[in-house]
């Protein structure tokens, strides 16, 4: 299932990612193929979880899967607090910060077989992880075959109004571009347009400090 989108995912393993956790911040972006770019916020990825994080947090119950868990400070956050929590990212640089501050993480795609398949009670696709594989239907089919039943999702919308599947690369500002990988943002009407007709329902959405975030019930529950 999905070689493409796990192969595609191999792109945030590039030199420019990983040259921005070294460095403690951008400059990052993803590049469409017409040059717009999109910031990718580093610096808040490295550090503390901060008053929005602290909303999702409040909300994580049993065993929770960060999926696209960067440089992890959700799941340290969590584990901090005697949380079971596991992140999963296609960033091996990635995935070794979020040991160094206490988490457990595994550097793979979520496409890819991962522990506990359907015993997870709380999942979460933030910092835009719905664009991971630039087909939001396909991935919360797959998030759904990740959950326990009576499991959640907690996922965020982007801050604009958007409903986009496009083409892009990581650019780190030096004319370093890498390979293309397919990807997706989803405004907060459409990301709870795109999980409804999957078959999910929200149980609850809310906007803190400029970011939105929506909790789903997935198909059945």
């Amino acid at each position: 299932m999905g070689a493409r989108r796990a192969v595609a995912g191999g792109a945030w393993g590039e030199d420019a990612y990983e040259r921005a956790l070294r460095a403690g911040g951008g400059p990052l972006f993803l590049r469409r193929g017409d040059g717009w770019l999109l910031p990718l916020e580093v610096e808040r990825w490295l550090a503390d979880a901060d008053a929005a994080d602290e909303s999702v947090l409040r909300r994580c119950r049993g065993a929770v899967l960060d999926i696209g868990c960067g440089p992890g400070r959700l799941v340290a956050a969590l584990a901090g607090r005697g949380r079971p929590v596991l992140g999963v990212d296609v960033s091996s640089a990635a995935v070794r910060r979020t040991v160094l501050r206490g988490g457990a993480a595994l550097c793979r795609s979520v496409f890819h077989p991962l522990p506990g398949e359907g015993r997870w009670a709380t999942a979460l696709l933030l910092d835009g992880n719905i664009g991971i594989g630039g087909d939001p239907a396909a991935l919360l089919a797959r998030v759904a075959e990740l959950l326990a039943p009576g499991g959640r999702l907690v996922a965020e919308a982007a801050p604009v109004e958007v409903d986009e599947r496009c083409e892009v690369r990581l650019d780190g500002g030096r004319g370093d571009l890498g390979a293309p990988f397919p990807w997706a943002r989803l405004g907060p009407a459409a990301l709870c347009r795109t999980a409804h007709a999957a078959g999910w329902t929200t149980a609850r959405t809310w906007r803190t400090a400029d970011r939105h975030f929506a909790e789903l019930r997935p198909p059945g529950a």
